[in-house]
């Protein structure tokens, strides 16, 4: 059995039932719409960094470690899997077509229709063992992205090889800073004055005072603290429409709801799989949510306990709503 948690206090107690499209769990509480969660995709092995694209009505992700970028129909049930030369953190759509993707050191346009792949410019050149994580775009259009170093262990990297980048739409490239562990989750408030920011290995959201037409950060301060061994490890994250983040806890198999304002935390949806690693809303109405999850580095043993891990869940129920996705502008 699994909890569905509001603060400390378990709320749903959820059964679990194999079906044939993938592993549900579900629950309801009073007159309450039961909060269900069902593996759509996998196992893959590291898979991460799901974007909505409202557009098409799909979903897209990848497969770090796998090397592919897939998109996922939910009316047809079907996966298109692009294979990328490198290992890919994070993969959005662009306005114009394709996809653009953060993948190995460089940025780079993906043809859906050709399937090719077109380098636009290379970063961390003089750091070849790093890669890029995960990966968002502002209101403009701009995509960010942040590099990591070496990770032979999961969660163990070279310290404060990475750093955060803006792929500018006129395709130029800005460093904000560096000295970053393992860059992660990205959200701005609906008035796009503060960027949150995860850096995994400090355990805590970072707020920055956001200045979006010249796409600068200022005043930046920690918002929430984790502690690893309850909480876990914070990776990909995502906004809801009133402001609440949304937290994939790696390793405590976990999707946290904060509140940035207060420091709190509010509900805590578990998963069949402890490696979670990002999440975002989608659907028609945006009250759906994806949540990847990992299943790099775990022994055969690990993986006979929690068969789902690297899997793809599609969660219904929570009662909250994100706001759309934005392609990049370029």
């Amino acid at each position: 059995q699994t909890s569905v948690y509001v603060g400390r206090t378990p709320l749903l107690i959820c059964d679990r039932n194999l079906v044939s499209q993938g592993f549900i769990m579900s629950s309801t509480v009073g007159n309450n719409m039961a909060v269900s969660i069902t593996a759509i995709d996998g196992p893959g092995t590291l898979m991460e960094g799901p974007h909505w694209d409202d557009r098409t009505g799909t979903l897209l992700y990848v497969d770090i470690h796998g090397q592919h970028v897939h998109r996922w129909n939910p009316g047809s049930r079907q996966k298109d899997t692009f294979d990328i030369d490198c290992m890919v953190g994070a993969v959005v759509p662009r306005n114009t077509g394709g996809a653009v993707v953060a993948a190995g050191t460089k940025f780079a346009f993906l043809d859906f229709e050709t399937r090719e792949l077109t380098t636009v410019v290379t970063v961390d050149s003089h750091k070849p063992l790093n890669r890029f994580n995960d990966g968002k775009c502002d209101a403009v259009g701009r995509f960010w992205a942040g590099t990591m170093g070496n990770e032979p262990v999961p969660t163990k990297v070279d310290p404060k090889a990475g750093s955060l980048y803006c792929l500018h739409t006129d395709h130029t490239v800005t460093k904000a800073f560096d000295q970053i562990d393992i860059s992660n989750g990205l959200a701005w408030t609906s008035d796009n004055t503060i960027m949150y920011y995860i850096d995994s290995l400090q355990f805590s959201v970072d707020a920055f005072d956001y200045d979006l037409q010249n796409a600068t950060l200022a005043n930046r301060r920690k918002v929430m603290n984790f502690d690893r061994l309850t909480d876990g490890v914070p990776d990909g994250m995502c906004i809801d429409t009133d402001g609440k983040l949304w937290i994939a806890m790696f390793s405590a198999g976990q999707v946290l709801q904060v509140d940035p304002n207060t420091g709190t935390q509010l509900r805590s949806v578990r998963f069949p799989a402890d490696r979670t690693t990002s999440c975002c809303f989608g659907g028609p109405n945006l009250d759906v949510m994806y949540v990847t999850s990992s299943r790099a580095g775990m022994t055969t043993e690990e993986v006979q306990q929690k068969p789902q891990s690297g899997c793809v869940f599609e969660v219904t129920g929570l009662g909250a709503r994100g706001t759309p996705g934005v392609c990049y502008n370029g």
